[in-house]
Formats: C-alpha cells, structure tokens, sequence
C-alpha cells in the first residue's frame, strides 16, 4: 500500500508542507477507479487558515464534486485525521482511510471505524521521522495545529 500513488501523492504533499515552512502533512483524495481526485496538504501556515489541514486541503483540491464521486473513495493521509478531518471522512461516506502513522498524534480512528470505515495504519517510517522532527522544531506552531 506504500506504493499506491495516492499515498505516494500524499508522502509528495508533505515533503512540500515541510518545504514551505508548514505543518508537514499530506494527503489525496482517490476515487474507487484510482483516480486522484484532489491532493494537498496542511497550508494552516502558509495561508494563514483557522481549517486548511491536509484532508480538507485534497478535498477543497478535488472540487465541488457529487456525491456519487466519493462513493467507495480512500483518503489517503500521512498522519491520523483529527476530528474535523474525521468528519469530513465521514461526512462525505468515504469508505477507506489509509494513514502513514499514528504515533506521533492519534486521531478519529476507533469513530472512523465505528462508523463503518476501513481504517490502515501503514506506520511509515518517513512519515514518522517528518512529524518527529516538526513537533521537535516547532513545538507552538504543532500544538497550535491540535488546538492545544
């Protein structure tokens, strides 16, 4: 699952989140066909936003879209989605999310799976070590981030 382009797009999306200064977090929206809907990744940072995390940012990428383009869809995401990206998930009957890791920081999983989702956790070593050293170097701009 590593190699799936949607979680390498979403690996790409947080190496550029770490390169502009931002929260290095990455996600991408697929389609049940494997199509990349939308990608991103957490731009809270870089413009200044109160919600730009990376799932909603590869929703907000993918376009007003019907309902039926998210049937049997997987987000993919580089860390556990909080409960805002959660929600999301949920809201738009998402059917899988695969996560890089969940170490770090761990979100919405049990409701996700509660609420009939496929949950993966990859526990991606690259993924690890980005947030690791972020939370290291910017202990405020993270806690900002989870709202602590």
């Amino acid at each position: 699952m590593e190699s799936d382009p949607g979680f390498v797009a979403a690996v790409e999306e947080a190496r550029k989140g770490a390169a502009e200064g931002g929260v290095p977090i990455g996600a991408a929206l697929v389609s049940k066909d494997g199509t990349i809907l939308g990608r991103g990744h957490n731009m809270r940072v870089q413009n200044g936003s109160a919600t730009l995390h990376a799932e909603m940012s590869a929703l907000e990428n993918s376009g007003r879209l019907p309902a039926s383009a998210y049937a049997g869809a997987t987000m993919y995401t580089t860390l556990s989605p909080c409960d805002m990206c959660t929600g999301a998930c949920i809201l738009y009957k998402i059917k899988r999310v695969v996560i890089g890791e969940n170490k770090n920081f761990l979100g919405g999983e049990e409701y996700l799976k509660n609420r009939g989702k496929e949950v993966v956790v990859l526990d991606h070593k690259e993924c690890k070590q980005m947030m690791e050293k972020f939370i290291k170097e910017k202990p405020e701009l993270w806690n900002e981030d989870i709202g602590v």
